[in-house]
């Protein structure tokens, strides 16, 4: 597994997206890293991440996979690309679909973890497949199209 999370290496002008940007204080800073043809994290969810006392927020469950998706497509269209993570601008991967299911109550008592594979790379866009456990049992799985911008317009 790779040392250094792929958050971590983007430009610091694409790094404040609340859900996995290093920048944003207020955010989940979730990090992700490469573990062969994966990419996995861990996350510890806090009780303010709540829906119901003691199970995670269907809303942070979605954020997660979306932010831990989007960074698995701009670092495997990097990979693709033969061009460092850390290189500006970033490959330019937005979300262009989310989709959620969501199987069991995910605990916040201990963290949760996410896997995504890269299911397949087209011109334009990079679908993702991830899944979110709590210790070995799947509490949701999602499917990401990420889809290729101008990252220009993104940043102002």
């Amino acid at each position: 597994m790779e040392e250094k999370a792929i958050q971590d290496r983007w430009h610091e002008l694409d790094s404040h997206c609340w859900g996995c940007g290093r920048s944003n204080d207020q955010g989940l800073q979730l990090k992700s890293f490469w573990d062969g043809d994966e990419v996995v994290a861990t996350w510890q969810p806090e009780e303010y991440h709540m829906a119901f006392p003691g199970v995670l927020n269907g809303g942070i469950i979605a954020t997660l996979i979306d932010c831990h998706s989007v960074n698995t497509a701009n670092a495997a269209a990097c990979k693709a690309e033969d061009r460092e993570y850390d290189e500006t601008p970033l490959s330019g991967y937005v979300t262009g679909s989310l989709s959620v299911k969501y199987l069991k109550p995910t605990p916040i008592d201990g963290p949760v973890s996410l896997r995504a594979r890269v299911k397949e790379i087209k011109k334009r866009k990079i679908t993702v497949t991830c899944s979110l456990f709590s210790g070995e049992t799947e509490c949701a799985t999602g499917e990401v199209i990420a889809i290729s911008v101008d990252t220009s317009n993104l940043l102002g």
